[in-house]
């Protein structure tokens, strides 16, 4: 699926590079790749009834179940809600406790529920998505952050693993990022090694004010390689 997807998506910027302007050719690249990134945590995402697994979920109900026999609690952050869904279903299946804030989370809610999270005496997880939760809340009772897909923008990310590094953080806190291996994830994180400004042209419109460093049709390229 996921290299069927990459011959397509190929197809597809080609033909907007040489059909469009270049930064209509960029946006219609950036929502194509957005598949590509959804295969490497679901199938699911884009396909309903595909009852592939999910490696990353696998990988981190095990990891959770260890941590919190260690008495461990642990922010889990993604980007997508639609992944978040997935998630909470296989922790409701393997009875792991979770609470979950994202963007639909209603204001007066969100109180109650970083209430439950640092107040509870057992270990639990906590569901967050990047944009939510990434700002604003105190998490010290987390020692463990999992990010289950990278982002363009490293400061967000790093915002949000802050969650936990708050005043009153007396653990180390342990931070890992789930990476499907020889996929676009892999080389989205090499791409921002290389060009750390590329996050203000993606999400801030840089490109466009005249500054930052925009996707070029040769990072696309290197994306699908």
């Amino acid at each position: 699926l996921y290299q069927h997807t990459v011959a397509t998506i190929r197809s597809t910027i080609a033909s907007a590079y040489r059909t469009k302007t270049s930064a209509q050719a960029r946006v219609i690249a950036l929502t194509a790749i957005l598949k590509l990134r959804q295969i490497c945590l679901s199938p699911r995402l884009i396909q309903k009834e595909s009852t592939d697994t999910s490696p990353k979920l696998g990988c981190v109900v095990e990891r959770l179940q260890e941590l919190m026999d260690e008495g461990h609690s642990a922010l889990v952050f993604s980007q997508f809600t639609s992944y978040l869904d997935l998630v909470e279903h296989d922790f409701q299946t393997h009875h792991i406790p979770y609470v979950r804030l994202d963007g639909s989370t209603p204001t007066a809610t969100r109180k109650k529920i970083v209430q439950e999270f640092q107040e509870g005496n057992q270990p639990i997880a906590f569901l967050l998505s990047l944009k939510a939760g990434g700002q604003g809340l105190n998490l010290t009772k987390a020692s463990y952050v999992f990010h289950l897909d990278p982002w363009w923008n490293p400061a967000v990310e790093n915002q949000a693993s802050d969650r936990a590094h708050r005043i009153g953080q007396k653990q180390k806190v342990s931070i890992m990022r789930l990476l499907m291996r020889h996929t676009i994830e892999e080389k989205m994180m090499e791409l921002k090694q290389q060009k750390m400004e590329l996050y203000q042209a993606v999400l801030e419109g840089a490109a466009h004010r005249g500054g930052g460093t925009a996707l070029s049709q040769r990072d696309f390229e290197f994306l699908l390689d």
